[in-house]
Formats: C-alpha cells, sequence, structure tokens
C-alpha cells in the first residue's frame, strides 16, 4: 500500500502537531478532503497499491432470524470449533414466572457457524454456573476449546474473565463483538419482543463508560500519520495478507456487521501511520483489542478506542478552521459506509505492503 504524499513539506508525528500534504491529486470523494487511488505496477510482477493522501480547503464534490414460539430450554447452531468466541452473559427485557428477569447467555463464532443460547434465572448468576454451562457445551463430541473469547460489558467482566480463566481460554474485553452485537439486535426484535414475558420496563439499558484519553505508550507512537481512504475492493485486498497471517492486523465478516451492502467502489476512510520501526509496532498494536479512531476537535487530534473502554490521543494535528474541518468530514466519511474505517501501519510512504491493517467500526452500542 503506498501512501503518497505529494509535495508534502514537513512530516507530522504521532503525539505531537500534525502537519499537512499537499498533492495535484483529483478524485471523485464528495464528503472529505482525502483521496485514494490503486494502481498496479504493470512493469513488475508484484502488485503494488498505492494509497494517496490529499489534503483540500474546501469539500469536494442482515442476516434475519426467523419468529419462533418461546423456547427456554439451551439452543444450538452448529457445533464449537472456532478459536476465537464471542460471549455475552447478561439480563433480558423477559419476566419469568416469578416476575423476576430472565438472564441468557449468547455465545457465537465470528462467522456465525456456530451459536447457542441458554437463559438462566436471576438467583443462578455467577461464575460457578457459567463455568458449569461451558463446561457443558465443550463436553460434546467434536467441540473444541476456543483460545480467547471477547465479550462487550465491562460490568460482568468479574463473572466471565473468572469462569474463562478457569477454563484455560483468554478473556478478552473488547468491542469487536461485531457478530455478537448484530445477532442480539437481531434477539431483540425477532425473538424477545415477541415473547409473551417481554416487557420494556425490564430492558437494562447497556452504557459505555469511555475513559479520558491517555497517553500513547511509546512502543505504539509512530512517526507520521495522515487521513486516507480506499475503495472497499482494494481494502479487501489489503485484509487479505490479514487473514493469510502475512501481516499483523485483524477484519471481520461484513454481512455480520451490518455493511454487506457497501459497493466495491465504497471510498472507506482511515488513517495510515508511518514508521520506520512498522512491523515491531504493528506486532504492538495487535496486543490491542483496536475498536474505533475517532476524530476529535476538541483536542486537536485523533483518538484511538480500544478494548471495552480505552481512549489514547494518538496523533494531533494544528488545530485551525480548514484542519478540524477535514477532521468532520474524515468522520461524516464514516457515516456513509455503516461506520466502517481503517488503520494501515507501513514503513513509508512508498512501501508496497502494510505492516499491518485493521477494519474497524463506529456503530452504536446494544439497546439492551
Amino acid at each position: 500500500m503506498n501512501c503518497m504524499l505529494q509535495g508534502s513539506k514537513s512530516c507530522c508525528h504521532l503525539g505531537c502537531e500534525r502537519a499537512f500534504a499537499h498533492t495535484r491529486f483529483r478524485t471523485a470523494f464528495s464528503r472529505s478532503t482525502f483521496g485514494v487511488a490503486v494502481r498496479p505496477n504493470r512493469s513488475s510482477s508484484v502488485k503494488k497499491r498505492h494509497l494517496v493522501c490529499r489534503i483540500a480547503s474546501t469539500s469536494e464534490a442482515s442476516t434475519s432470524v426467523s419468529a419462533s414460539p418461546p423456547t427456554y430450554g439451551p439452543t444450538q447452531k452448529g457445533l464449537p470449533q472456532s478459536q476465537v468466541w464471542e460471549l455475552d452473559f447478561c439480563s433480558r427485557p423477559l419476566l419469568d414466572e416469578r416476575g423476576k428477569k430472565r438472564w441468557e447467555l449468547l455465545i457465537c463464532s465470528p462467522d456465525r457457524e456456530f451459536e447457542y443460547s441458554a437463559y438462566f434465572p436471576n438467583n443462578k448468576i455467577n461464575s460457578t454456573q457459567l463455568k458449569a454451562a461451558l463446561i457443558n457445551l465443550l463436553q460434546q463430541a467434536g467441540a473444541e476449546k476456543p483460545r480467547r473469547c471477547r465479550f462487550f460489558r465491562g460490568q460482568m467482566q468479574t463473572i466471565i474473565s473468572r469462569s474463562l480463566t478457569d477454563l484455560d481460554i483468554a478473556p478478552v474485553p473488547s468491542r469487536r463483538c461485531f457478530t455478537l452485537i448484530s445477532w442480539l439486535q437481531e434477539r431483540l426484535e425477532n425473538l424477545y419482543k415477541k415473547d409473551p414475558g417481554y416487557s420494556d420496563k425490564a430492558a437494562s439499558l447497556f452504557t459505555l463508560d469511555l475513559q479520558s484519553p491517555q497517553e500513547l505508550p511509546d512502543n505504539l507512537r509512530g512517526e507520521q500519520w495522515n487521513f486516507v481512504q480506499l475503495p472497499l475492493s482494494a481494502l479487501q485486498e489489503e485484509l487479505k495478507q490479514v487473514k493469510q497471517r502475512e501481516v499483523f492486523g485483524d477484519t471481520f465478516d461484513l454481512e455480520t456487521a451490518g455493511a454487506a451492502g457497501l459497493p466495491p467502489d465504497a471510498l472507506i476512510p482511515g488513517v495510515a501511520v508511518f514508521s520506520k520501526r512498522a512491523v515491531p509496532l504493528a506486532a504492538w498494536t495487535s496486543g490491542f483489542e483496536l475498536a474505533a479512531l475517532v476524530a476529535d476537535t476538541d483536542r486537536a487530534c485523533v483518538i484511538l478506542e480500544t478494548g471495552v473502554n480505552q481512549r489514547w490521543r494518538y496523533g494531533s494535528y494544528r488545530r485551525n478552521p480548514e484542519t478540524n474541518a477535514e477532521a468532520r468530514q474524515w468522520e461524516d466519511a464514516k457515516k456513509l459506509v455503516k461506520g466502517l474505517h481503517f488503520l494501515a501501519l507501513q514503513k513509508d510512504e512508498e512501501a508496497e505492503q502494510c505492516a499491518g491493517v485493521w477494519l474497524l467500526q463506529d456503530r452504536e452500542s446494544p439497546s439492551i
């Protein structure tokens, strides 16, 4: 991925002020102040992907589930064989015969080949009961224990982490539960609301208590950064290397994240970071559960959100009307593509390959 900062007069460092690159490159992108081109190198057998950063002074031109009768026994699709699970354990807006909230355990693989659900009475909500349910699940013939299990509810971290740790499964607090959150919203509309025990008053609203931004650790600092964009098809080509474990990074299925309808030429906004130590930088970055990048015009910087509620000052820029407008336009660009965006790490602007690529998504928190 080759990012050419043509005519740049100074660099833009992570942790200090950002100076802007200028280029005469034209783009049809009409809602942001950056552009991208993808051009193969015809003279070489190696395909180069060019990520062209552009700064301008003005703007330019699910899967559903069918309704079913209420059932309060465990239900399952497929066998647990994925190396990664997504898990939720929380009360639902359903009342039992005693008028008490029902709790539910949901587990799925990122590709939804495996799904599991089981209800719990509210007097059996502890790590012992959760661990017993997981043991029963894994005792099935053909079941395989995952290496890691993501969950997004910080308030349930103690119970979930204790149960998973006892089973030698790494607990991972993370907002990258894209599949699980989509499935949960489906169940709310197609199952819970049609249940005779459903009650709006029993709903427990999910709250995300984000921390104040912290200073970025030194081992995560790059040397330059810029707002960029890539057509979806080109970004997916980059992400193939992530799936093949040729580079660091993480991705997810667009369908399970509610973004399957985007056309291949949809322009996906991102942030490109350049560093001479791109590979170790990507390795350190991969140790974090990247959730989203946010352009914060109040602080004149880009915020990296990780885990469930961690936030880091990832890059700063000189505050003026033009740079603030660009930051707002970058945020608007995410809204046009269902919150999709990305982080790319590479050695320099001319590098043929990224050291790391992360597909990210801004999305609303689950309503329950």
